[in-house]
């Protein structure tokens, strides 16, 4: 049995907004030392996954949701570590 949401798929569909909101996730949470920068590398693969769905490449809305994971993701991982460089000293 197939479910479709127009061309996407669920797994499409879910794998999207697992992405960006991870990357979101990673951007808010940068001060837990570790887990921002986790969640961004997350979100990026995400959003690598979900761009390289044939659906999502033929559905402009999709792929910009997709570019919008990796690009959370990204700013996610960027913050984490720009946080965690004054404290490496500590650790």
């Amino acid at each position: 049995m197939s479910f479709a949401l127009g061309a996407l798929s669920i797994a499409s569909f879910w794998v999207l907004g697992l992405g960006f909101a991870l990357g979101a996730l990673s951007t808010t949470l940068f001060w837990v030392l570790g887990l921002g920068f986790a969640l961004g590398v997350t979100a990026v693969v995400c959003g690598v996954i979900a761009a390289s769905r044939s659906g999502v490449a033929d559905d402009e809305p999709a792929s910009l949701r997709a570019l919008l994971g990796v690009v959370a993701g990204v700013a996610g991982i960027t913050v984490s570590a720009i946080a965690l460089f004054p404290v490496l000293e500590y650790l």
